[in-house]
């Protein structure tokens, strides 16, 4: 729509009336040309000497470029501007890392699908997970996996679409077949170092306990609660499950306890979609919205009209003068 910046200017646009009403007509007075033979011209021309004042004529047309030149000028000084439809930014308020274990237990065909059929620890978490970050619109996300060492995956992104490429392509073992709960962490701490967000949240999933991190996992876990990080632990698999690394729940309890997240277990696929449901009440989605209505400036458009009719006048009225001549007016 159409806005003017200085609408009070528009208050103005009556003033030449004003003007020509309160004032007299402008008046300069000259002495007449003198000449030796003035007397022999007279009488040539036939016309009677007297005193008076020249002007030009002027027409109804002439009045009528003259006062719309006006209304142009003061329409461009009350900076007209067009404002276009609202342009809506979405800033996400929260910074969210997932950490996935792909250590070799991860491979365990314990969970069933929707189908049933039976899958690996992984597949079932990469479903849930893949209908958990499609719901988390407003959140950067970003993926970080653990086995003997951690790497991130996906850095904090507002592309939902490659986080849920990548997950898709994970594989068990791919990172190592151990799982260093505490360097995965660790890492996710250097990575938020970044975050600029509001909140920072990371949800750790886990099918075992730590075997041989740099920094063990609830020191890692107090480091990331003085940087504000909270982490939610999400375990999987039995926990009387045999092995070299066998699942610690009180451990995985401990780091969420410890940077202020909260702690669930889950040994079959629907419990583990329940649990992604209760984080999604527990960190509900938040943007920061930003809305932002372009401006594009009109004032040339006007003035340019002025100039244009500005000149059209000077042309006419020199025209009108060679036509018309000039007529006496006397005092």
């Amino acid at each position: 729509m159409l806005e003017l910046e200085s609408p009070w200017l528009l208050a103005v646009l009556p003033l030449p009336l004003i003007l020509r009403w309160l004032l007299p007509p402008y008046a300069e007075q000259r002495e007449s040309v003198r000449v030796p033979f003035f007397s022999r011209l007279v009488a040539l021309s036939g016309r009677e000497p007297g005193r008076g004042s020249v002007i030009a004529g002027r027409n109804w047309f002439q009045w009528l470029l003259a006062f719309m030149v006006w209304i142009l000028i003061v329409a461009a000084a009350a900076r007209p501007v067009w404002v276009e439809d609202p342009i809506t930014k979405i800033e996400s308020a929260r910074d969210l890392m997932l950490l996935v274990d792909l250590s070799g237990s991860m491979d365990t065909r314990d969970f069933t699908d929707p189908d049933g059929k039976r899958i690996n620890r992984l597949a079932a978490v990469k479903l849930v997970l893949d209908d958990f970050i499609d719901r988390r619109e407003g959140d950067r996300i970003g993926l970080l996996v653990f086995g003997t060492e951690a790497f991130l995956q996906v850095p904090f992104t507002l592309d939902h679409e490659i986080c849920r490429v990548l997950l898709d392509e994970l594989d068990v073992a791919m990172a190592g077949p151990q799982t260093v709960i505490g360097d995965a962490i660790g890492l996710a701490v250097t990575v938020f170092e970044e975050s600029e967000a509001e909140e920072r949240v990371a949800i750790l999933l886990t099918d075992g306990n730590d075997s041989g991190s740099k920094v063990p996992p609830d020191r890692a876990a107090a480091i990331a609660a003085k940087h504000g990080i909270t982490i939610h632990t999400v375990a999987v698999g039995s926990p009387e499950a045999a092995g070299e690394y066998p699942l610690d729940i009180e451990a995985i309890e401990e780091i969420a306890e410890t940077s202020g997240g909260r702690s669930f277990f889950a040994d079959d696929l629907e419990q583990l979609e329940d649990i992604y449901r209760v984080l999604d009440e527990v960190a509900p989605e938040e943007v920061n919205t930003l809305s932002y209505r372009p401006r594009t400036a009109l004032y040339q458009w006007p003035l340019g009209g002025a100039l244009v009719l500005g000149w059209l006048l000077l042309v006419g009225a020199g025209i009108a003068s060679r036509l018309a001549g000039r007529r006496v007016v006397d005092a």
